[in-house]
Order: C-alpha cells, then structure tokens, then sequence
C-alpha cells in the first residue's frame, strides 16, 4: 500500500522525517521534494567501478544553469528524509520529465531505514534551464510487510550532501 499525503503528515515527526516540511508540497499520495542549488559532475572522460571518480562542483545561480544534453549531473534535494517503517520511493514529477529531464537514473528505491539527502542522478534529453529551489520529484511511501532490518549502509546512510558512486567499496569489502 502507499501513503496518503494525509498519512505522511501524521507519520511527521514519529516514524517519518521531512526537513523543511511545507504543506504546500504535500500532495494525495507523494511529498513534493526541491532541487538544492548544488550539483557534481564527474571530471574523467571514463568512469572506474573500483575506484573513486574525480568530481566538480558547480552551483545553480539565480539565473538557472543550462544543462548539456549527455551529461550526467548529480544533483541532491534540499529536504533531508527519514524512514523507520515505510519504503521510500522517488520518481520525477510529470511536468520535469515531459521536459526530458530525468531525475534519476536507476536509483528510484529506497530502503527502510534511510536517512539523509536524495542524490539525484540528472540527465537531459536536449539542453534545458534549471533553477535551484524547483520541486523536481516526488517521494512516496509504501508499507512493509513481515520482519525486517533497518537500512545501515555505511555508504550512503547520514550523508550531509551529494553522493557520487561508492561502488568502489563494494570491491574493497569483497576483494574482486
């Protein structure tokens, strides 16, 4: 089952976190979440599983920032989230993607457990302005069923900002 929108709002505070909270970005069954105005882009020309990939940074100004086509951006939201019961899910917004942004990539799926700021893995189909602050996906939750563990990654759990790839850990732990 997902949430309600009304449901998310009861679960604040207790087993849910969204920090800010504005009920303007509650919708039926999702909470609206807002683009931060930083962004990484990796700088090597080929990407490393096994190996940490050098970044840049660059920040959205007031003005926007045009996004090139077959880049990929990584961006995060603004809200910190927080989830001790329920799957948190991400999905772009109708009126982003039917510009041909796409807000991620693969990593839609959240875990029971999660807590911290969503990396956004951006990607445009044509060159496109983006602005800081614009509510640029949704989450929603579904409920659990049975026994489980909350999430603990040492990866990506309680991160203060954007996260590039952490595969490289994955190779470490099991010497591939």
């Amino acid at each position: 089952m997902i949430l309600s929108g009304q449901q998310i709002k009861k679960k604040l505070g207790t087993s849910l976190i969204i920090d800010p909270f504005n009920d303007s970005q509650l919708g039926p069954n999702s909470y609206n979440l807002r683009l931060h105005d930083e962004l990484l882009v990796y700088d090597a020309p080929v990407l490393d599983m096994k190996t940490p990939n050098p970044v840049q940074k660059l920040t959205i100004p007031p003005e926007g920032l045009v996004l090139k086509k077959d880049t990929l951006y990584l961006g995060r939201t603004i809200e910190f989230t927080k989830t001790d019961d329920c799957v948190p899910m991400l999905e772009g917004r109708s009126s982003i993607g039917r510009l041909g942004l796409f807000i991620h990539i693969t990593a839609g799926f959240g875990d029971v457990g999660f807590a911290g700021f969503w990396t956004l893995e951006i990607f445009c189909v044509q060159p496109i302005r983006i602005y800081a602050g614009v509510e640029i996906c949704q989450i929603f939750y579904h409920t659990i069923e049975g026994a489980y563990r909350l999430y603990s990654s040492n990866k990506y759990q309680n991160n203060t900002g954007i996260q590039p790839s952490l595969l490289y850990k994955d190779f470490e732990a099991k010497d591939l």
